[in-house]
């Protein structure tokens, strides 16, 4: 693709990395067949190429985002299918966070779109304010008062189908250790949501790694990621998250040293295995985040690293495996989960379109409710043509957006890992 910014332009290392993307495009449209948002309707602008287009001239022109802009960007649910299409490699993750940055700098949203989103990146992060929104919303839904609510903040009750659970040991900074001689010293991602919702998810994971030979840190300070903050384009937000993370894994880094820091959310771990390139021009910030992204693994990836796992014997449940966008996608990881859980005596199916998204995508299913709705039901019905007994999938997001939807519980790899190898049965699980 041509571009023509201008010398003075170029000297900002974000537009020149825009430049830079933006050049590798050849507009072959291979990303069309990929996009959730295109194949649902079909419409140009709602296509990655449609949107590097859009992107390109906001920002050539050097003007504010307008209406057209907002409303196609918004709409992407940044699965980043696309990249994974392209044969051209074009970084589009890159290009369009760097549109939504520039969005919520230039554009001024209508009121109750702004308040939505704020309200959003205020509580979402922080696990003491989410843990009383979902107790409100679920009052409100045993009321039957949710109805009367807006068509998006009806749609966030909905989400809620279930009381938060209550702190656990696993949120706390603290030291898990290994069972038996160490194998390894890692760091766990406590987050911000994920011990809200599904707490077990981490306590499966440690007692996994625990039972492997391997000691686990919740690192005094390492809460919110910043995922969701910076794909709202809240940039100096989730940049403060980010740095309190790193700055937290930095410490037991230089201390006792770690081996990795293991992420049992994708979506999470999709931000933060790009954290170098995020600081990559912030002299005091660059190094501590390189070496931080260069540790990062999902669940999966680590569990491989140690070599076969010490299943225990009885039957296992059919699965089909629905692979989240933030892992297949935007980490490249595809095969491993499959094979650990073939590996660990299940029986592991895969879905049809399993490219497509769900319509979770972070908080895409409280801005974007009825394009998040179309979604789900899409990979639903492919999921219960396949009568699994369970279903096996590595994000939080996903779990929470296909519960109710789907026939059959839905689960974390490593809860269905943890139970092979001696671990308690996941709940909804039949004996």
């Amino acid at each position: 693709m041509q571009t023509s910014f201008s010398l003075a332009q170029l000297a900002d290392p974000d537009i020149a990395e825009a430049d830079k993307i933006l050049r590798a495009c050849v507009h072959c449209g291979f990303c069309t067949a990929t996009c959730p948002t295109y194949v649902l309707l079909g419409d140009e602008l709602d296509s990655p190429r449609g949107r590097i287009y859009l992107i390109k001239d906001m920002l050539e022109q050097g003007r504010a985002a307008g209406e057209v802009e907002v409303k196609h960007i918004d709409r992407c649910l940044s699965c980043l299918s696309c990249m994974t299409t392209c044969p051209s490699g074009v970084h589009y993750m890159h290009l369009v966070d760097q549109a939504r940055a520039h969005i919520e700098e230039t554009y001024a949203r209508p009121t109750a779109d702004y308040w939505l989103r704020r309200l959003l990146a205020t509580i979402l992060p922080r696990p003491h304010l989410f843990r009383l929104a979902l107790i409100g919303a679920a009052l409100a839904r045993s009321l039957g008062a949710h109805w009367w609510l807006p068509r998006r903040l009806r749609a966030m009750v909905g989400l809620a189908k279930a009381w938060p659970a209550m702190p656990r040991a696993t949120d706390r900074p603290g030291v898990f250790p290994a069972q038996g001689a160490r194998r390894g010293r890692v760091a766990i991602l406590a987050g911000c949501a994920q011990p809200v919702l599904r707490p077990e998810i981490n306590e499966a994971a440690i007692r996994l790694l625990a039972r492997l030979g391997v000691e686990v840190v919740v690192a005094e300070g390492a809460g919110c990621c910043g995922a969701l903050t910076h794909h709202m384009g809240f940039e100096e937000a989730a940049h403060d998250s980010a740095k309190t993370a790193i700055a937290a894994w930095h410490r037991e880094i230089a201390g006792e040293g770690l081996d990795a820091i293991v992420i049992t959310t994708s979506g999470c771990g999709t931000v933060i295995k790009d954290y170098g390139y995020i600081f990559r021009n912030d002299p005091e910030w660059k190094d501590r985040a390189q070496a931080v992204s260069a540790r990062a693994l999902d669940i999966s990836e680590y569990l491989a690293q140690l070599g076969p796992l010490p299943v225990s014997e009885g039957a296992r449940p059919r699965l089909a495996y629905h692979s989240a966008c933030s892992l297949q996608h935007g980490q490249a990881v595809t095969g491993t989960p499959k094979e650990l859980l073939r590996q660990a005596g299940f029986e592991v199916v895969d879905v049809a379109e399993g490219h497509l998204c769900c319509g979770s995508a972070g908080t895409y299913n409280m801005l974007q409710p009825d394009l998040s709705a179309a979604l789900r039901d899409r990979k639903a019905a492919n999921i219960n043509g396949l009568a699994p007994q369970a279903i096996a999938t590595g994000n939080i997001g996903c779990m929470q957006q296909l519960e109710g939807a789907v026939n059959a519980p839905i689960l974390h790899t490593v809860e269905l890992l943890d139970w092979a190898t001696g671990g308690p049965r996941p709940r909804g699980v039949q004996s």
